[in-house]
This record gives C-alpha cells, structure tokens and sequence, in this order.
C-alpha cells in the first residue's frame, strides 16, 4: 500500500518550524551559540558540514568564512556559484554551535554526547526532505552519515548507496575545505577530489537542482504523513 503523501506548502510549513525550533535549541551547555540555522530550503539535495567555526554564528549562516570560500569554490568549478547553492541545497551539519577552542587553539571536536543531542535535527530535517543525494563535507560528518571510519582516501572520489537516519539515499563524500587542511590540496586528495565533483556534478538531483530546475519541487515535495 502506497505512503500518504504531503505537497511541498505543508513541507515548506514543516521544514520552517523545524527551522525556529532548533534556533532556540539551548540542549549543549559546553556549546557556543548562537545556533546556526539554515534557511528552511526544500531540496533533494542535502550538505551536511562538521559545525559552525567562530564566525558563522554571527553571520547567521553555514560555511560563511575561509572554509566556505574554498567549498564554494569547488562548486563554482561545476558552474554552481555561492548564492545558486545555498538557494537550492539544504545546508544541514553534525553540530549546529560553535563546539568553542581547544588549548592549543584548534577548533574543538564536539563530543559524542554533543553529537548524539545534535542529531535529532538532521533525522527531522531528512525525515522531512527526502533526500535523493548527501553530501557530508568532512571526516566527523562522514562518519555520521555513512556510520563508520575510514582512510579519507578510500571514501572520497567514490559513491555510496547508504541508509542514513532511515532515509536510504546516495552519498558523495568531500573532504573538508579547512584552510588548515593540505589533504586535497597534495595527491592523492587532490584528484579525488576531482573525481568526487565528478560524480557531484553527473548525479541527477544535482543536475535537476541546477542545471534544468524541473525536479526541485516535484522530487522533494512529499513525505510520508510518519514525518509530520
């Protein structure tokens, strides 16, 4: 028997709500805040980052300083520019506050407990989306979508078909554009990262977002009545 299906005004609503829930969500008291959240966009696309570095909460808005320069530039090789994405790509993250600094002056891993409190907003966001295609940006967001750990050379440049927070959808890992990070800058992150804006860019909910806009509302407008 077919799943009930809601039109894209009721997920819009929902996504929306979702939105201003978790800008008041005050659940990590060793988290920095002010919580960023994304605009409430509904894509099959899904981008999920680390956490917010020390600006991005000021700026109200994900990937907003050096990190976010570098991974726009790596979408604008594909003819993506910055406000084309974050207008069609839901931008979602592990940890949605600045996790703070650790005593050497890097940016503090979040915890497991910080982790497992911070993921009921990304199985709400895919429960609501849908995504036919994820993107975790990063070695702590690729553990969490495809739920293990391994060398960034054996996950970049390839494609997964995974279940992730029920939803079962395809992956393209990217390395994180830390400008602390030489990993995609040196062989071998340097071609598999090619090779991963490859498969991002020949992937049909990336070519539907951006490059003809037909499927955008159609493929992400329903949801089962369970994610209401």
């Amino acid at each position: 028997m077919a799943k009930p299906k809601l039109r894209l005004p009721l997920v819009q609503d929902a996504l929306t709500r979702h939105t201003r829930q978790l800008a008041g969500c005050t659940s990590c008291a060793g988290m920095i805040g002010p919580v960023v959240a994304p605009p409430p966009v509904v894509s099959p696309m899904y981008l999920m980052g680390q956490a917010p570095g020390p600006h991005e909460g000021e700026l109200g808005r994900p990937f907003a300083w050096t990190a976010g320069k570098t991974l726009f530039r790596w979408f604008g090789s594909l003819g993506v520019d910055e406000a084309n994405f974050r207008a069609h790509a839901y931008i979602g993250a592990v940890c949605r506050c600045f996790p703070g600094k650790t005593t050497s002056g890097g940016d503090r891993v979040p915890s497991p407990t910080e982790i497992q409190a911070c993921s009921r907003w990304a199985a709400r966001e895919i429960a609501l989306l849908q995504p036919r295609l994820v993107v975790p940006v990063g070695r702590l967001a690729i553990v969490q979508v495809l739920g293990q750990e391994r060398p960034l050379a054996e996950v970049i440049g390839r494609s997964f078909r995974t279940t992730f927070h029920g939803h079962e959808a395809d992956v393209v890992p990217l390395p994180h554009p830390s400008g602390a990070s030489t990993w995609f800058k040196m062989e071998p992150g340097k071609g598999l990262l090619e090779q991963a804006l490859k498969l991002l860019g020949r992937h049909e909910a990336w070519r539907a977002v951006f490059e003809d806009g037909s499927d955008v509302q159609a493929t992400s407008a329903v949801v089962s009545q369970r994610s209401k």
